[in-house]
């Protein structure tokens, strides 16, 4: 996590408005800038008058060209397999 850049070790760095966050997801980077403060713990449509998200835009994943190792085979590929090896599938 980031907090106007620079990394933070402390999960209780105070935030102020005007502050940029970015939190790494394996998937996605999300980035807000906090316009201004609460005054009371409110719901999600209050809160999101409170940041502009300023995230980069999501790309779709590119299809995995082979499984991941240790992967087991599809039921597709498991018979391709007994086929080509000579086995009756049993």
């Amino acid at each position: 996590m980031r907090l106007n850049g620079a990394r933070i070790d402390a999960p209780a760095k105070t935030v102020r408005a005007g502050d940029v966050v970015t939190v790494s997801l394996p998937e996605r980077v999300l980035v807000w800038k906090v316009l201004e403060m609460g005054e009371r713990r409110g719901p999600a449509a209050e809160a999101r008058l409170l940041y502009e998200d300023m995230s980069p835009a999501v790309t779709a994943p590119t299809p995995r060209e082979a499984p991941s190792p240790g992967a087991r085979p599809t039921k597709q590929e498991r018979r391709a397999m007994n086929r080509l090896l000579g086995r009756d599938g049993a």
